[in-house]
């Protein structure tokens, strides 16, 4: 009985081992000496400059019908096809009826402005809306993969994944990655962070950017995890049973061997 004492309780030891715990998934915990979260700065929020091959979309409007119908006519702006207009390699954006103008670097209100002042050396009360159209993110890896819509200025990295479902227990949350394109024919920069800290709000790794790649790598111990406290149970559960189911089989034989060898 002693021993089948230790044997239950060195199964009890790994089975809680293998939960996900708090300290492993939690969000916006406080950086300790135990729990050795990173601290990182403070920089707020930089707003996002338009790179080559960025596509935006604009709306024109002024009073002069005449000249509108001609403009929407030739743009297509005016019809429920969107017409996006690319950011070439030289940073100018083509359109219609204008000279090249050059946007790269520019936020939108800026390249809005500067779309709005081209319009006004031709129409006097010209008035445009100007947005940018690829204004997308994807995820890859242990999260829902796939491109979703930046919906608001400042998205944060929370509401970016809470728009997957949240990352899986399994996902490895102290080392997330974002990739984020540079211009100039740089390579990407590679930004790698831990999630759990509460010091990533307002950090450089806090908000999300258009053409932002996700990238969350699987834990390399995610194989003896279980998914929740159920299956923790149901796990503790079965195990016992299996192993009060071994127990029995093995004394029954052995008081039949003992019978047998007394009958003798």
């Amino acid at each position: 009985m002693k021993q089948n004492r230790w044997i239950l309780l060195a199964l009890v030891a790994v089975l809680m081992s293998s939960c996900y715990s708090h300290r492993v998934i939690g969000y916006l915990q406080e950086p300790t000496e135990k729990n050795k979260l990173p601290q990182y700065d403070s920089v707020g929020y930089e707003p996002y400059r338009i790179h080559v091959n960025d596509e935006i979309i604009y709306r024109l409007i002024t009073l002069d019908e005449s000249i509108f119908n001609t403009i929407s006519a030739g743009s297509g702006s005016g019809s429920q096809n969107v017409n996006a207009y690319r950011v070439h390699a030289d940073g100018t954006v083509d359109i219609p009826f204008l000279k090249p103008i050059s946007l790269v670097g520019l936020t939108e209100r800026e390249a809005q402005e500067t779309l709005q002042a081209a319009f006004r050396e031709i129409i006097p009360d010209a008035s445009v809306k100007l947005a940018l159209y690829n204004k997308y993110f994807s995820v890859i890896g242990d999260a829902k993969s796939g491109r979703y819509f930046i919906y608001k200025e400042r998205m944060n990295i929370f509401q970016a994944l809470a728009m997957t479902g949240d990352v899986q227990n399994s996902g490895d949350r102290r080392h997330i990655r974002i990739i984020r394109p540079r211009d100039g024919g740089e390579e990407p920069e590679v930004l790698e962070f831990d999630l759990r800290t509460n010091s990533i709000i307002d950090s450089k790794y806090y908000y999300i950017y258009p053409n932002d790649v996700i990238y969350v790598a699987r834990t390399s111990s995610s194989f003896y995890k279980v998914p929740s406290y159920v299956g923790f149970l149901g796990m503790i559960t079965s195990s016992v049973a299996l192993l009060t189911s071994v127990l029995n089989y093995v004394v029954t034989i052995e008081r039949d061997v003992q019978a047998n060898t007394q009958s003798k």
